[in-house]
Order: C-alpha cells, then sequence, then structure tokens
C-alpha cells in the first residue's frame, strides 16, 4: 500500500513556498539586479543587456530537462538547486566590493540562474504530477501569486530595505546586506522542502549514455508532433512580448532623474510602490485569476486574461507622459498593472499546463514550452535598454502599448485540443 504524506493531500502547505522559490532568483536577475547595479553606477544599456543575457539557462532549460526525467526524483533537484541557489547568492554579497564587482557578480548570477531554471523544471515537474488538471487550475492562482510575491519581495521590501541602508551605511554595504537575505531565503526553504515537498514521482533511471541520448531525442521528437504544436509556440512568445520589453525599465524609469524623464525616486520610494502598492495588487490578480478560469474554463477564459495582462502596460506611458510627483498616483498606477499582471499570468501558465505540457514526458515538455516562453521575454527585455536610450522614456513605453497588438492576435486565433484528467501521483517522499 502506498502512503500518503499529508503534504500531498493538502498542496496549500508546499505550493506557495515552492513557486515563491522558483520566483525569487529570477526576479532577483531581472529586477532587482537592475537596481543595484544602477546604484553601482552601471549605465542602463549595460544593465538590461548583462541581466537579460544571463536570463538565457531559463530558456535552454529544455536541453537538460529531460536529463531530470531520467535520474533521482524531482522533489531531489528541487531542493538541491536551492541550497546552491542561496550559497551563490551569498558570494555574490561578498564580490560587490571587488574593483571588478561587475563581471564576477555577473557571472555568478549566471551560476544563480542556471540552477534557477533547474530548479524550475523540477519544481513544475512536481505540480503537474501531484495535481489534477482541476487543481492545477484551483491553484494557478496560488503559484503565480507566491512567484510573483518573490517578484515584490525582490523588488519592493528588499529594495526599500536597501534604500534604507544606503543611507545610514553606504551603497555597497546595502546591497551586500539584501544579497545575503536573498541566500537565507534560499536556504531556509530548502530545508523546509526537504520535510513537506512531494516527489512528484520516482524517475527511471537510466541503465547507459546512449539510453539517455535516445530519451532526450524522444523528448524532443514528441514534443514537436503534439497537435497544434507551432500555434501553441507562437503563442507562447507573444503572449509576453510587451511584458518582455517594459519589465527592465520600468524601475530604471522610476529611479531615473526627472531631467532625464524620469519620476526620480529613491530607492526605498520604489519598494514602497512595489511592496505595498504591487504586492496586495499582484495577489488578488492572481487568487482571483485562478478560480476565474476554474470556474469557466481555460478556452472561454483566455482573451480576457491577455486583456487583463497587456493592456494595464497604458499606466506608463500615462506615467512618462504626465511627469506626477504624487507618490499615491504613482502607486495607484502600478496597483492597476500589477492586478492585471497577476489576473491573465494565469491564462500563460494554464496553457502550457494543459495544452502543452501533457503526454509521455509532462515535466520535459513544459521545460521546453517555459523555455520558449523566457526566450520570448529575453531577446525584447535584451533590447530595451537600447530601444529606451533612442526613444526616451515616454515615447518607449507608447512604443511597448503598440507591441501588445501581436499578443491580442495570437490570442484570439490560437486553436485549442480536447484534454482529458489525469489522477494525482500519490508516491510519497
Amino acid at each position: 500500500m502506498i502512503k500518503k504524506d499529508i503534504s500531498q493531500k493538502h498542496p496549500g502547505f508546499w505550493v506557495p513556498t515552492l513557486y515563491f522559490a522558483e520566483g525569487l532568483p529570477f526576479v532577483a536577475i531581472a529586477a532587482a539586479s537592475s537596481l543595484m547595479y544602477k546604484n553601482l553606477g552601471i549605465s542602463d544599456a549595460k544593465i538590461a543587456f548583462w541581466t537579460s543575457l544571463i536570463l538565457l539557462p531559463w530558456t535552454l532549460k529544455p536541453i537538460w530537462g529531460p536529463v531530470l526525467e531520467m535520474f533521482k526524483t524531482k522533489k531531489y533537484f528541487v531542493v538541491a538547486t536551492e541550497l546552491i541557489t542561496g550559497i551563490t547568492f551569498a558570494i555574490i554579497a561578498f564580490s560587490l566590493p571587488l574593483p571588478d564587482f561587475f563581471k564576477y557578480s555577473i557571472a555568478l548570477l549566471a551560476v544563480i540562474a542556471f540552477s534557477g531554471a533547474t530548479h524550475d523544471i523540477a519544481a513544475d515537474g512536481v505540480y503537474i504530477n501531484a495535481l489534477t488538471l482541476k487543481q492545477q487550475a484551483q491553484y494557478a492562482g496560488w503559484q503565480g501569486a507566491f512567484y510573483n510575491i518573490a517578484k515584490v519581495l525582490s523588488g519592493g521590501a528588499l529594495v526599500f530595505l536597501a534604500g534604507q541602508l544606503e543611507i545610514s551605511i553606504g551603497i555597497v554595504k546595502a546591497w551586500m546586506t539584501v544579497i545575503g537575505v536573498f541566500g537565507a531565503i534560499m536556504v531556509a526553504l530548502s530545508i523546509y522542502h526537504i520535510r513537506l515537498l512531494p516527489t512528484g514521482g520516482v524517475n527511471k533511471e537510466v541503465k547507459s549514455l546512449s539510453e539517455g541520448f535516445n530519451t532526450l531525442w524522444d523528448v524532443i521528437k514528441t514534443f514537436f508532433q503534439k497537435k497544434f504544436i507551432y500555434w501553441g509556440i507562437a503563442f507562447i512568445i507573444l503572449f509576453r512580448f510587451a511584458e518582455g520589453q517594459a519589465i527592465k525599465i520600468v524601475p530604471l524609469f522610476f529611479k531615473a532623474a526627472r531631467e532625464f524623464g524620469g519620476l526620480g525616486l529613491t530607492t526605498s520610494q520604489i519598494g514602497i510602490v512595489y511592496g505595498v502598492f504591487g504586492a496586495i495588487a499582484f495577489v488578488s490578480g492572481a487568487l482571483l485569476g485562478g478560480y476565474f478560469v476554474a470556474s469557466r474554463g481555460l478556452k472561454k477564459s483566455l482573451f480576457i486574461l491577455c486583456c487583463f495582462f497587456n493592456i494595464p502596460f497604458a499606466v506608463y506611458a500615462f506615467l512618462a507622459i504626465t511627469m506626477p510627483t504624487n507618490l499615491y498616483i504613482i502607486g495607484s498606477a502600478v496597483v492597476c498593472e500589477y492586478f492585471g499582471y497577476g489576473f491573465g499570468f494565469v491564462g500563460l501558465t494554464l496553457f502550457m499546463m494543459q495544452q502543452i505540457a501533457p503526454g509521455k514526458y509532462k515535466m520535459a515538455h513544459y521545460a521546453f514550452a517555459t523555455g520558449i516562453m523566457n526566450l520570448g521575454m529575453m531577446i525584447p527585455a535584451m533590447l530595451s535598454g537600447l530601444i529606451s536610450d533612442w526613444l526616451g522614456y515616454r515615447h518607449f513605453f507608447i512604443w511597448v502599448l503598440i507591441a501588445t497588438i501581436p499578443s491580442f492576435l495570437m490570442t484570439w486565433f490560437v486553436p485549442f485540443k480536447e484534454i482529458k484528467d489525469e489522477p494525482v501521483d500519490e508516491i510519497s517522499a
């Protein structure tokens, strides 16, 4: 008789912490590091390029994703990568006072990117295998909420802390402290998940290298044999096309001096905007989005979710044109965008889980999908600094609105295939 542990009966024990741990490394690289480097004197174009380029492992993870289908359990890789990520954050903290801190810290962030991408593969494998389709929809809001609570913590609370510490102990020591906190959180999560995370299924032990390569080839071949797969790939790439350009520039726009077209906010004010105004809005949007899809079904909900996701980017064009000084006005704009982001992102997550992942290699195929999604974000993000420098903040955010059009078109036309529910994985740790 197979024994069930309490975490498998109650996903609330592990879904929030699992996706918080998944979100923190990505957001630390994609958002918090941008503010850190700007305060340490690095240019916008250099920040946008390098902090986007090192996100490449989240795009390439399908290459080694199939390997995780072969060895150990998915839980094993989740716990191991959380520990590695935590330790690497600590090393980054000690690299910041060095003369060539930028190249050392960027290289170490690349290590975190590889570890974080591997964590994503395993974490998503646990989620897909341990929950039914109905549960996936119900907990998609929680998944998205806690993934982005990591975003709010990274870009909000910890940025606010950095801003306060910059005043008292200086910029370098302030960011050493904050990066150290990132590391401590990841180590603590690895310890927590040793006990409460389900295995996500026992993987097949490969007996030879040739068998491993045969499995990898089968994973790739079966992925591209899926019905409507090329439509699905186009949808995944284009859904976040506008966001990929905005995500790097918004915090830099908030920080830039007003004479250069920015809002001139302090580091602590940016932390308040994201940590106070953004936090509740995003969590509310993500939770409501999950239950909205669970009640209506993904196919009927997807275009509405696309609207929620993309239309709120208009608030940044509004801020760039009107240049308000009132923090409540700026915060209200962030509330609008974050609520829509949380509500709409559920649609992309469930599309990848329910239209792309099902089949023989759920975890590896979901990794393919999320890798493609990150490529669709990474390339626009790499170029966003150059485009912003060329156009200026005001015209850049108008361009972002134009860049939402492909997302609407693809969401309207993307075909759906019938899906069947599957039993919950009941293998305990």
